[in-house]
Formats: structure tokens, sequence, C-alpha cells
């Protein structure tokens, strides 16, 4: 099999080092006869950024199916939401590539490690429902105060005549929005609704 091996540090300095991490990796991709297609580093990255270089680099490579499993030293170190993480495991579940957290001793290859991808699951999908629940409840709070829902900007008025008079005389969309100071979209979608 071959491993990816991912780590990740949020700090550059206080003595913090990936190689901590990867040593252990490495010990395992041995004890387990892997091959290590690839070490993805994450140096002074936050891991509440679901967008990081080496861990767009290394979801990529998953989709080239580049490695067979992907081996982290901690769940933190990949992802700190649950539904990051469910997230990038349906992927490699789509893809047929095992998840390993090293200390946590979990792989997606056995039994307690997808027993694990389920709780995880339920749990993201519990979140989720509590945000849709949160956001009702706030709209439903809103409207019994007396507040409508959207922006709160009013109606830009346009003269739409001014506006076609510009057009026949051969003056572009973009050049009328940028002199009132709109974009060319809203003088199309007011063109359209009084046509």
């Amino acid at each position: 099999m071959k491993a990816a091996l991912y780590a990740r540090v949020s700090t550059q300095n206080h003595h913090q080092d990936p190689e901590v991490q990867l040593r252990d990796l490495r010990d395992l991709c041995q004890r387990k006869g892997w091959e290590i297609a690839g070490e993805y580093i994450d140096k002074g990255v936050s891991g509440t950024k679901q967008s990081r270089p080496e861990l767009n680099r290394l979801m990529a490579d998953a989709s080239m199916k580049k490695f067979d499993v992907v081996a982290v030293w901690k769940f933190d170190r990949f992802a700190r939401s649950s539904q990051h993480l469910l997230k990038a495991l349906e992927s490699f579940q789509g893809l047929g590539i095992a998840f390993v957290s090293h200390t946590e001793g979990i792989d997606t290859e056995t039994v307690i490690g997808k027993m694990v991808f389920t709780v995880l699951g339920a749990v993201a999908e519990m979140e989720r429902s509590l945000t849709v629940e949160r956001i009702r409840a706030g709209m439903r709070n809103a409207k019994a105060k007396g507040h409508k829902p959207g922006p709160k900007q009013p109606r830009i008025a346009l003269d739409i005549e001014a506006i076609r008079a510009r057009i026949a005389a051969k003056e572009s969309q973009r050049d009328i929005a940028k002199s009132l100071g709109v974009s060319p979209a809203l003088i199309t979608k007011r063109l359209q609704a009084e046509a």
C-alpha cells in the first residue's frame, strides 16, 4: 500500500516541529509495510482553515489516486471541525482511500474505524440540523419584531429612460454602470424588469 503522510503545525515558532509527527508516521508505515508516496506538511497554518496549501495538494493527489491511505498523527492535525473531517473522509471513502489517525488508533478500514466514521457523520448531521434550527429561530424572532429579511439598503433609484437613451447613443452598459456607481448586472435587471 502507498501512504500519504499529512502533518500540520499552527505556528512556526514555539518549538513546534512537524518532524515530531512525521517520525511517528514513518515508523507506522515501516511497521505496516506501507510505501510512503508523499509527505504533505502545512507550517504556520490554523487547523480551522479548510483550505491549506499542502492539504489542498493532498486532496488533489487523492483524486488522482496517488496513494491508498492517508495517515495523520492526530485528527486535529487534519481538521478541527467534524464537518470538515467528515467531508474529507467521505471523499477518501468514495476513492477507496483509507484514513488512519495514529495517536487515536483509528483506521477507517477496521470495524472500529468505520464506527467512528459513522459517529462523525451523525455528529456533523446534528451540527447541520442545529444550525438550520438556529437560523429559522432567528428569522422567526426577527419577523416577530417586525424586521423583514433581506438587505437593509434602500432600492437604488435609476432613470431607466436616461439609461436607454445612453445605450441608444452607443454607450456600453459597463460604462453607464461605472458612471452611476452600480453594477452592470443591476442595469440589465432593471432594463429587463421595465421592458
